[in-house]
């Protein structure tokens, strides 16, 4: 049963990644959503030359689900990347832990493609979804929330222009600095690790055979991801002092810089169009204990913040998305969209995959940032001997593809 005197069933603030796949996932299941975006995004051309500088890893499960919303055959030919197997070195070059897809059964580890790639194949889905008769979804394209009200029987956002929308549930599904969490009073604690996470792609001089590489330095992370043809994504963690460095040098300085920390696996790299400094992102822990409230809940990184240096930032995003379109979907006839005790249910399924994910990768990033010469004997053992028992590692390796 629906309350006819609502606008919609339910909003979702933020059309990014998780936002778009999240509608075309609940309007798929019959509900009435509503999609607003302050700034669309600019459609990737077929055929264009430049390449997104972020890019990222999607496991199998975040594959299949974009399958099943319709978003992946919508990617233009030649932008997508296989990860195979990947490497990864401690700063010992004698502890190394490595993944293939093979051991794993798997057709791939991983898929890799550019941000700009994915939210062009999302966006066009969730446009001509709207554009169809009676989808169950609109968008509401350039604009912007500016209040939230939180009713008994309704939430009510009020955007920039004077429109007012009317909903059961509101998610926000807008980012690290989400207007919807502020809005709704959830609160959040940022820890930054007093890094930047510099991203640039390159050509490479030696194929790398869908192969994901990645190493533990004393300066930092640097990974690999193997793209398209014989070009690589370059995500290189560091600290905030040397990350200032580091941008200052001219583009191909820079690709020397990259090319020496990665012990020349590639030989010679070429920075991709558009030819400019690397992009230069801070980092930081973000935790949000509570992810609902009543009429709110949260999803993608407006729930969470991680370290890139697992690369599971979006899937778990995705895996968000997926568990709160489940619940919604599957709730009892006529349940509030918005009661809290249903929405609980999304926040308990959530609780121990985020909080995994976040211990491990904040736990890594902080051993191997200490200059310890006791631990780094310790974390390069250890890294060597995860690579000797292999019930373990197919354990971490279940984690990182799911």
């Amino acid at each position: 049963m629906r309350d006819h005197d609502l606008d919609h069933d339910l909003m979702i603030v933020g059309g990014g990644l998780v936002g778009s796949a999240l509608g075309l996932a609940l309007a798929a299941a019959g509900l009435r959503v509503a999609v607003v975006e302050p700034h669309p995004p600019v459609p990737l051309a077929a055929g264009a030359a430049d390449w997104d500088p972020r890019v990222y890893a999607l496991s199998p499960g975040s594959r299949a689900w974009l399958e099943s919303l319709g978003a992946w055959a919508q990617l233009l030919d030649g932008r997508t990347g296989i990860i195979d197997a990947m490497q990864v070195h401690g700063d010992d070059p004698r502890a190394r832990l490595d993944f293939d897809s093979y051991s794993d059964g798997l057709p791939a580890l991983a898929y890799t493609v550019e941000h700009r790639a994915l939210q062009t194949a999302l966006w066009s889905c969730v446009q001509a979804r709207a554009a169809a008769v009676d989808s169950g979804l609109s968008v509401y394209a350039e604009a912007t929330p500016a209040a939230l009200a939180i009713g008994d029987a309704a939430a009510e956002l009020q955007l920039a222009d004077g429109r007012r929308l009317r909903a059961a549930l509101v998610i926000g599904a807008d980012g690290l600095q989400s207007w919807t969490r502020t809005a709704a009073g959830l609160a959040a604690t940022v820890e930054p690790y007093g890094q930047q996470a510099l991203l640039a792609n390159f050509a490479t001089a030696h194929a790398h055979r869908g192969v994901a590489r990645q190493w533990f330095r004393a300066d930092g992370v640097l990974a690999l991801l193997p793209m398209p043809g014989d070009r690589v994504s370059a995500v290189w963690s560091i600290a905030d002092a040397e990350a200032a460095r580091l941008t200052a040098l001219s583009p191909a300085s820079f690709a020397e810089a990259v090319r020496e920390a990665a012990h020349d696996a590639l030989g010679e790299l070429t920075p991709l169009a558009p030819v400019q400094p690397p992009r230069a992102v801070p980092l930081a822990l973000v935790r949000v204990p509570r992810l609902v409230a009543p009429r709110v809940a949260l999803a993608g990184d407006a729930a969470h913040g991680v370290h890139p240096l697992a690369g599971q930032g979006v899937n778990l995003g995705f895996r968000d998305a997926q568990v709160l379109a489940a619940v919604l979907a599957d709730r009892e006839p006529g349940r509030d969209l918005g009661d809290l005790p249903l929405l609980r249910r999304y926040e308990r399924a959530r609780r121990e995959d985020i909080w995994a994910t976040q211990f491990v990768t904040d736990g890594l990033a902080r051993l191997f940032a200490k200059e310890d010469a006791v631990l780094a004997r310790l974390r390069n053992a250890g890294l060597a001997a995860v690579n000797r028992v292999a019930p373990l590692k197919r354990l971490l390796g279940a984690r990182a593809v799911a």
